[in-house]
């Protein structure tokens, strides 16, 4: 029974290591020691190892041959290319969620709530919580659990959260946004996709060139 307890402990570093690359305690480009890491949360370097490869296929660090690991010089085009992969997968999502929804947004509403009141306090770590939390909620309505683990995968919180820190990407508003996708889905709208599509799209960094 001890796996849960592996894998729990594999997630919180996993958590401690993007902690310090969101709040800008790792600069891009900046060595992350795995020794320092295990030692400072006083666990082997087994699970920090493990961590430090989910971080790396989600394309946040980069390892070389005798260079160890780093930080990535993330640009506005990396950052930017996940989007039209999240904008397909919950189009999708939409779809497949579109009648769930249109009965019950109760699981979508309490974020649209807490966006009122981040835009009021103009509090960006809260905006990029439950802007996430919010098309979470959405996918996980379409009840398709590949579709799930793969929106997952794109670690959307975390590349929000950069494109906000490293490039200035803020909306004005976010709680107006997802209050109209959240009458859309009540309303049965028939262009509910392409109305998540073109938001979600319009959430992406603009790089030049």
């Amino acid at each position: 029974m001890t796996a849960p307890v592996i894998h729990s402990l594999r997630e919180q570093i996993r958590e401690h290591i993007l902690e310090g690359i969101i709040s800008g305690r790792w600069q891009p480009g900046e060595r992350i020691v795995e020794r320092r890491i295990a030692t400072e949360l006083e666990v082997s370097q087994t699970p920090v190892r493990e961590a430090l490869r989910e971080l790396e296929s989600l394309r946040l660090i980069e390892s070389a041959p005798n260079k160890g690991v780093r930080v990535r010089n993330l640009t506005a085009a990396d950052l930017e290319e996940s989007y039209p992969v999240r904008a397909g997968l919950e189009a999708i999502a939409a779809e497949l969620a579109a009648e769930r929804l249109a009965v019950d947004c109760s699981a979508l509403e309490p974020h649209v709530a807490a966006l009122y009141e981040a835009d009021r306090n103009a509090d960006g770590t809260a905006q990029v919580r439950h802007t996430v939390a919010f098309h979470r909620e959405l996918v996980r309505a379409a009840g398709n659990s590949v579709l799930l683990h793969t929106w997952e995968g794109l670690g959307i919180e975390v590349f929000t959260a950069l494109s906000i820190r490293w490039l200035g990407t803020v909306q004005q508003s976010y709680a107006e946004e997802h209050q109209e996708l959240v009458e859309a889905f009540r309303r049965r709208d028939p262009r509910i996709a392409e109305l998540v599509k073109g938001h979600v799209l319009g959430c992406a960094p603009r790089h030049e060139g």
